[in-house]
């Protein structure tokens, strides 16, 4: 075969060639009853076939060839990708998706099922609904009946968060019942004590209530007890030092026993010496009927007439 020969068969193969994407498909069923094979290619007739010019036969063979490989492979590619039409449908249409978020929603409301919301959008917690606010004669009821029932003097602001009310309301409240006690000639009072209100026994009936509740039952205090809490209420904060210069005697004793009893406390050190420093305990006040220290009865009436004399001697 000559090479003119051997370039026209080239050329013809070559215009021949027919891409994978455009050949026909194949039927489920070939011509020979197989299922499945492939039907006998068809081959063109060369009259119909463009000749291939002179001189680029080889060249034109090579980029059919590279452009058949090519879009043959850019084809497989495709194959495999998904379409882009079945990407659309796989994907949830979000106006069918709120709907039915808003369709679940209405359900779970029906059926009292609580929603969430946004963190964004989350409502506060309401606040708590304000106490009614008493009227005069629940006020006053109620705070009798708490007064009856302490065991230790109570204050203003205690009552006050007790009851839910105002504070600046128990304050008169308390001043209005402690003046009708008084005026309805009871048996009893209310007045202050140790920062605070309690219900006490009147002075005048002290015999009666003595005889019932402390017979054979009083626990007194000895007159060293007595002279030495004198001393811390009158000098207070003090220490043990100047209490035992003032009475004379030695009184650790004694202030182990008033502090045992609840009257007597330690509220620091003295600066100087570091002795511990002591002071009267609000049990103390409320034995004794006291708001505070400053409403103890002065102590000149008590002093003896020649109390200078005296001091100028035992300096």
């Amino acid at each position: 075969m000559s090479s003119e020969e051997r370039r026209d068969s080239l050329a013809d193969q070559a215009a021949a060639w027919i891409p994978p994407w455009q050949r026909p498909t194949p039927a489920a069923e070939s011509p020979s009853g197989d299922p499945g094979s492939d039907p006998p290619p068809e081959v063109p007739d060369p009259s119909e076939v463009p000749a291939a010019p002179a001189g680029g036969t080889g060249e034109t063979l090579g980029d059919a060839a590279g452009e058949g490989t090519g879009q043959g492979g850019t084809a497989a590619q495709g194959a495999e990708r998904p379409d882009p039409a079945e990407r659309g449908a796989e994907r949830p249409d979000p106006a069918a998706q709120g709907a039915g978020q808003a369709e679940t929603a209405a359900q779970d409301a029906v059926a009292g099922v609580p929603t969430k919301q946004p963190a964004g959008r989350r409502r506060a917690a309401p606040a708590p609904a304000p106490a009614p606010e008493l009227d005069d004669a629940e006020l006053r009821g109620a705070l009798e009946a708490i007064l009856l029932v302490v065991d230790e003097p109570v204050s203003e602001l205690t009552l006050a968060q007790v009851l839910e009310q105002p504070a600046e309301r128990i304050g008169p409240m308390l001043d209005e019942i402690a003046a009708g006690y008084t005026a309805a000639g009871h048996g009893f009072e209310l007045r202050r004590a140790a920062g605070g209100w309690r219900l006490y026994t009147r002075p005048e009936y002290a015999t009666y209530v003595e005889r019932f509740v402390l017979d054979g039952q009083s626990v007194r205090l000895t007159q060293a007890a007595l002279e030495t809490l004198a001393v811390v209420a009158y000098k207070q904060p003090v220490t043990r030092s100047r209490i035992s210069a003032i009475r004379g005697v030695n009184c650790d004793g004694v202030i182990r026993t008033l502090v045992s009893r609840g009257l007597v406390e330690e509220c620091g050190t003295e600066p100087d010496s570091g002795a511990f420093l002591y002071r009267t305990t609000t049990m103390f006040l409320e034995k004794l009927g006291l708001n505070s220290v400053h409403d103890l009865p002065p102590l000149a009436p008590f002093l003896p007439d020649d109390v200078e004399e005296l001091a100028d001697a035992t300096r």
